[in-house]
């Protein structure tokens, strides 16, 4: 993948345009950075092979799917290892409700975001988690009454 300091101003430009509005023509984005659409079109794929774009979402309103409850887990594990850290990786890569889930540093190892129906998956989940992990571990979890801000979007340096 490049750093930002191998991208130009117009790549930067298309970055932070896509983020916002991913569904732009390559006429679109080309007018709004001042290339014609074939070059425009060549950048666009240029940073998607070069794993800069690394793809297009739609997003979705939780609740039009069910999933109305937002969790925070915190996992400690009682042993580390790499081999712990792989197989907790391997187990929670594949959980379809994790959104997100991250080793970090710190008083606890994995910080885990799930999208859930209700308390009863909520508890299934955590039983799952907890059962996959090739140690002993120990959680705390913080269900999120209101939902502040949510972004995916990168500020993205102009130059």
């Amino acid at each position: 993948m490049q750093q930002t300091s191998e991208l130009d101003s117009i790549d930067l430009r298309i970055l932070d345009l896509l983020q916002h509005q991913g569904r732009l023509t390559m006429t679109e984005l080309g007018d709004k950075v001042g290339l014609s659409t074939s070059p425009c079109s060549q950048r666009v794929k240029r940073l998607e092979r070069l794993g800069v774009i690394t793809g297009y979402h739609a997003r979705i309103d939780p609740a039009a799917a069910g999933r109305t409850l937002l969790v925070f887990v915190e996992i400690t594990l009682t042993q580390k290892s790499e081999p712990v850290f792989k197989k907790v990786r391997d187990e929670l890569e594949h959980m379809p409700e994790v959104l997100e889930c991250h080793l970090v540093s710190g008083t606890f190892d994995y910080l885990v975001k799930a999208r859930l129906s209700g308390m009863a998956e909520y508890r299934q989940l955590l039983g799952s988690m907890l059962k996959k992990i090739p140690v002993p571990a120990q959680s705390n979890s913080y269900v999120v009454m209101e939902e502040i801000k949510e972004s995916f979007v990168i500020k993205v340096k102009q130059r």
